[in-house]
């Protein structure tokens, strides 16, 4: 099932949702942080790797000669022996296309490729990453993490999900030869978003045990807005409130862009792009430094901006 036929079957995208989402029993700072601290049996100690937040923006980007693939085919240069960073002994990817009640980790062996969309041309169905899963490390980390609400959990599925395109569309420019484990972490949408920033905190430590978080979204979704001309006021104004709290490592405020109220809503109809930014920002601590590239607003609702912290 298609990400937003998932959305809404699960009566997931509704207003009264989005409403509800808003008021929280707590904040993020008040929350407690844990996150994985124990090293984990399936993975070795590494430098500390960066953190990404990527703006996606159309499937056609992994297969078309423009700035954001080549801004990717750059990226990915950068990591290797004697490079700006080392090799990732892992992707943990965490797509804007991957929705579910509860949160859960792709567990299998070898991971399909999904194309989840339609309307674009063959060559782009025709696209594979046949990238390795990481199945033990799938499980010792699903026993690790701890859901941020009572009785809630995160689970390994087997054989529903694969790689999506907010994953391998990215990806396979960045790491062509797929090569490097690759593993996804589902969003659980019924979720406030402060709670999706809270599991990002603990998934801060696994930077140390050679892991490569990627959150895959865009800063501004808006399909329903979409035009040739110049960029709507709200996506640019969306755009640099958001540019403005990470500028300033106001990472618990990502959290809270609800109260933006009707600036929220134009920028995001549903906020699944946007929630992949709280993983990536709640993994990042408070030595590293970030980096903004791709800044640019497209089809006057898409806002392409991605951020490496390093």
């Amino acid at each position: 099932m298609q990400r937003r036929q998932l959305l809404s079957a699960a009566g997931l995208i509704s207003p009264m949702v989005a409403s509800a989402l808003v008021q929280l029993p707590c904040s993020a700072s008040a929350a407690a942080k844990s996150q994985v601290k124990t090293p984990m049996k399936t993975l070795k100690s590494s430098p500390k790797m960066p953190v990404l937040f990527l703006g996606h923006g159309s499937p056609m980007n992994a297969i078309e000669d423009n700035a954001y693939r080549r801004s990717w085919q750059a990226l990915g240069k950068e990591f290797g022996e004697g490079k700006k960073y080392p090799t990732p002994s892992l992707i943990l990817c965490i797509s804007a296309h991957w929705i579910t009640r509860g949160w859960w980790l792709t567990g299998m062996q070898n991971p399909k490729t999904i194309h989840d969309f339609g309307g674009f041309p063959q060559e782009l169905f025709a696209q594979q990453y046949p990238a390795p899963g990481a199945p033990a490390v799938a499980e010792e980390l699903s026993k690790q993490l701890v859901s941020p609400i009572p009785k809630g959990f995160v689970g390994v599925d087997m054989d529903k999900w694969g790689l999506d395109h907010g994953t391998w569309s990215v990806l396979k420019p960045m790491f062509p030869n797929a090569n490097i484990p690759v593993m996804q972490l589902s969003m659980d949408y019924s979720r406030a978003p402060v709670e999706h920033y809270m599991l990002g905190q603990q998934l801060r430590e696994l930077r140390n045990q050679g892991v490569l978080i990627v959150g895959s979204g865009n800063i501004v979704h808006n399909l329903r807005m979409i035009t040739n001309g110049k960029p709507h006021d709200w996506n640019i104004e969306f755009d640099a409130w958001t540019a403005a709290q990470m500028a300033d490592r106001n990472y618990d405020e990502l959290a809270n862009f609800l109260k933006l109220g009707n600036l929220a809503t134009m920028a995001h109809p549903t906020h699944d792009h946007y929630l992949p930014l709280l993983y990536s920002a709640g993994a990042v601590d408070g030595k590293d430094n970030m980096t903004t590239f791709n800044d640019s607003l497209t089809m006057g609702s898409i806002s392409m901006r991605s951020v490496i912290w390093s």
